[in-house]
């Protein structure tokens, strides 16, 4: 991606072209065309939990003097395909080694290393992702060794699921690696669950007998592929708040961390707190080494950037950027208005919401709730209306009335936002699907519009009994 740039990153054209294997992987990583989608996508539940397993080890470079990541075990071995589609599957292969080992290709055997979790998105021609759930640790063996990735490649979004699984997997490759295949049969065989449900695999294990494993969705599932514990961890409720101002108004966010997991765990809940909008600007939860040059991006884009690399960010030529430190907590660089942006009343409803009972909170599921909530509160409370606004012709097509829907708001702070929200892709795109749906669409969000009328109802009731 950054050779392709001169001045002005390209509209995103592609399908995986033949090139290295960095050309693939900056292919990858350009933004979409205005194609309704989410960060990570959600399903109701049927379609196949994975596209494959990889296991990406560092192997010597022909000049002896580096190490490069390489495939290095592959499930399933895809066979009997299309000269095309092999040619696609070679090219989307060539292009993942990279994002398992974003640090660059400094290494050395290590005796002792930290496991981590995280996740990248590979993003297509026509606007789907891929997702690759990652975990990278030191095998198991006596003395210095080098680090190993097994990647777990999906067009689910559910992190929480896939960290399940891949713990069962280096459970298995302790053992053998062929004691993974029956086990990823099993589980390729399955369907992927609806929300609330679960899918229970039986699996055998030597000296361990039959296991069986169970795997369950959340109910919610617009939640499920988050986790807010680092972003509390990292930020205090007001950064949050202006991070997700920021994102709003789709500006270039850069997210500084050493642990790939906190990076990847981190982006991944501020693209959450835009629900029911899908951030479908360029998108890189780990930038690899060779892809650095993204920061210098006119376009929107939300990326993490390893610590290590931060003096070649602060020497990049950005244009206005929110820089995020989230090992210290502070804003290297900002804009400056991030504070302004959200009404001061709705500003003010969404930290008090976050600081109600916060310390109470005792499992992944609550925190996501409770840190979610007050945002959907937001768009409630700021575009609930929009179904409202939409004139339907007689074929059923429907035209959304812009000017009529914000001056319907009764505060001026509102309207002024929603005057510049309602020119964002993230409006648009949701704006689109609307004008094509007859009906509004049936789900969370439209669950608290529906609370939140009603509720204004009931405290009209009120006020009219009290006179």
């Amino acid at each position: 991606m950054p050779n392709l740039f001169r001045k002005r990153l390209p509209r995103f054209q592609f399908r995986f072209r033949a090139g290295s294997v960095q050309d693939n992987a900056e292919e990858a990583a350009k933004e979409p065309e205005r194609t309704q989608e989410r960060c990570l996508p959600s399903f109701a539940g049927g379609q196949h939990f994975f596209e494959y397993l990889l296991v990406v080890s560092l192997k010597k470079k022909r000049s002896g003097e580096d190490y490069e990541p390489m495939i290095t075990y592959q499930f399933p071995k895809r066979e009997n395909l299309l000269r095309g589609q092999q040619e696609e599957e070679e090219r989307l292969l060539s292009a993942i080694p990279l994002f398992c080992f974003p640090d660059g290709n400094e290494w050395a055997p290590l005796t002792e290393y930290p496991r981590e979790t995280f996740s990248f998105v590979l993003t297509n021609v026509d606007g789907s992702r891929k997702i690759g759930y990652c975990r990278r640790l030191l095998p198991a063996g006596p003395g210095p060794r080098l680090p190993m990735v097994y990647c777990i490649i999906s067009c689910v979004g559910c992190f929480g699921l896939f960290s399940k699984i891949l713990d069962e997997v280096e459970k298995r490759h302790q053992i053998s690696m062929a004691v993974i295949y029956p086990f990823m049969q099993g589980l390729r065989e399955a369907a992927f669950p609806a929300p609330g449900k679960t899918v229970t695999l039986k699996s055998f294990i030597p000296d361990s007998g039959t296991e069986f494993i169970s795997l369950t969705r959340p109910l919610d599932s617009h939640l499920e592929h988050v986790d807010f514990s680092s972003l509390l961890q990292c930020l205090s409720f007001e950064q949050i708040l202006q991070l997700f101002a920021s994102a709003v108004l789709e500006r270039r966010i850069i997210f500084l961390a050493e642990g790939l997991s906190t990076l990847s765990q981190c982006i991944h809940a501020v693209a959450a707190l835009l629900y029911p909008f899908s951030w479908a600007h360029t998108y890189i939860p780990v930038v690899p080494k060779s892809l650095l040059d993204t920061v210098c991006c006119p376009t929107p884009f939300m990326v993490g950037v390893q610590m290590r690399f931060l003096q070649e960010v602060m020497e990049s030529p950005m244009e206005e950027v929110l820089l995020v430190n989230l090992c210290e907590g502070t804003f290297l660089m900002s804009v400056g208005d991030e504070k302004d942006i959200l009404p001061p009343k709705l500003q003010a409803d969404i930290l008090d919401s976050l600081g109600q009972g916060i310390n109470e909170l005792q499992t992944p599921e609550q925190t996501n709730e409770h840190v979610s909530g007050p945002f959907v509160q937001f768009f409630v409370k700021t575009v609930g209306h929009y179904a409202s606004y939409i004139k339907r012709e007689a074929n059923g097509q429907g035209c959304f009335q812009e000017r009529a829907f914000y001056r319907a708001l009764p505060s001026k702070a509102k309207r002024r936002f929603v005057k510049k929200f309602v020119k964002t892709q993230l409006f648009s795109l949701f704006i689109q699907e609307a004008e094509k749906s007859k009906n509004p669409p049936a789900g969370y969000f439209q669950q608290k519009i529906l609370e939140y009328e009603e509720q204004k109802k009931h405290n009209k009731s009120r006020e009219k009994s009290v006179k």
